[in-house]
């Protein structure tokens, strides 16, 4: 199967070893692990856009020195399953079929612990004025991914700052306080709130 793709790659007299590969646009149905794993020493941004409307990504956890995974334009949904991967630190994963907060953060969360860079653009699940959201929903999400993910620091096109931080850790630790019927933690916060 003769894929395009592109990418810096250093010669070692044989097969070249790239640092990043680039699928975009290819109209790919699966992934073409035949390209990809023999890089797995040496792969560290793999460019998946626009493609792949199923796919299973498991194998991707073989690449070990990979950093940068981008998969926008795919139809992914919030229940897409990951490979752990912890030496992913960016994730961009714009314009697809992500619903539901809740369910797609967690599986960002325990799947790459270390990621620092999460770009989920115009999805249902990420409210903003370019897909219909208001400011609100848009403060919203960003506390919620914020408080769910504390060592992100860049969310979207956005800098995380420490304020945010700091206002998504408060308003998160109140909700999770509420519910715990009978905590003392609930009583102690609903009187500092009357």
């Amino acid at each position: 199967m003769d894929h395009q793709s592109s990418g810096q790659h250093s010669q070692t007299g044989q097969a070249p070893s790239f640092q990043w590969l680039s699928f975009a646009y290819q109209g790919l149905k699966e992934i073409p692990y035949e390209t990809i794993l023999p890089q797995t020493e040496s792969l560290e941004v793999l460019d998946l856009s626009n493609n792949l409307p199923y796919w299973n990504p498991a194998l991707l956890g073989r690449l070990e020195k990979l950093t940068t995974l981008i998969l926008d334009c795919n139809n992914y949904t919030s229940h897409i399953k990951f490979p752990y991967m912890p030496s992913v630190t960016t994730v961009c994963i714009n314009k697809n079929k992500i619903n539901n907060l809740p369910v797609f953060v967690e599986e960002i969360k325990r799947k790459f612990p270390n990621i620092k860079i999460l770009s989920m653009m115009n999805n249902e699940a990420a409210p903003s004025y370019f897909n219909g959201g208001s400011l609100t929903q848009y403060k919203d999400y960003r506390q919620y991914v914020i408080s769910q993910i504390p060592g992100l620091e860049i969310l979207d096109d956005t800098e995380v700052l420490e304020k945010e931080r700091a206002q998504a850790r408060k308003t998160y630790r109140l909700q999770q306080s509420r519910q715990r019927p009978g905590s003392e933690t609930m009583v102690e916060l609903y009187c500092t709130l009357i």
